[in-house]
């Protein structure tokens, strides 16, 4: 049975789901940055997933990729699936600007999370729920 890891809940804010996958944004406002886990047990890496899970999941991380860059405008598109402390599946999206924080680096290890104030966090999701892409194929939960 799925069940969403312990570090995943801790570090995000659970948002809705896709037809697979469950999308969390992540405490660090310094970046827009939202994870896909797709709803499967016991699942660490991609080939793990059922064929038919595998193109759902590409096809909602491109969904949900170009509303992101929609929304906020990137200069870039960080996609990225890495594991190392997390190892439930999970694919992060983050939107990089060449003026945020880390660029051109990766995210990773740089600066601390700055967390969410409820208004800056309300405020993101309003921008992002109001795009077309995220209104047929997504439940929100919050």
């Amino acid at each position: 049975m799925f069940k969403l890891h312990a570090q995943l809940k801790k570090d995000g804010h659970l948002l809705g789901r896709f037809a697979l996958c469950h999308l969390l944004l992540m405490n660090d406002a310094r970046y827009p940055w939202f994870i896909l886990v797709p709803a499967r047990a016991d699942i660490s890496e991609i080939f793990q997933l059922s064929s038919q899970d595998q193109q759902q999941l590409w096809h909602e991380s491109s969904q949900l990729a170009e509303a992101l860059m929609q929304a906020f405008d990137g200069d870039k598109m960080n996609i990225a699936a890495l594991g190392n402390v997390v190892p439930q599946l999970h694919v992060h999206h983050i939107v990089r600007h060449t003026t945020d924080a880390a660029w051109p680096a990766p995210i990773w290890g740089k600066l601390p999370a700055r967390p969410y104030t409820d208004s800056a966090r309300e405020s993101l999701l309003e921008k992002l729920f109001s795009l077309p892409l995220l209104q047929s194929d997504f439940t929100r939960q919050v």
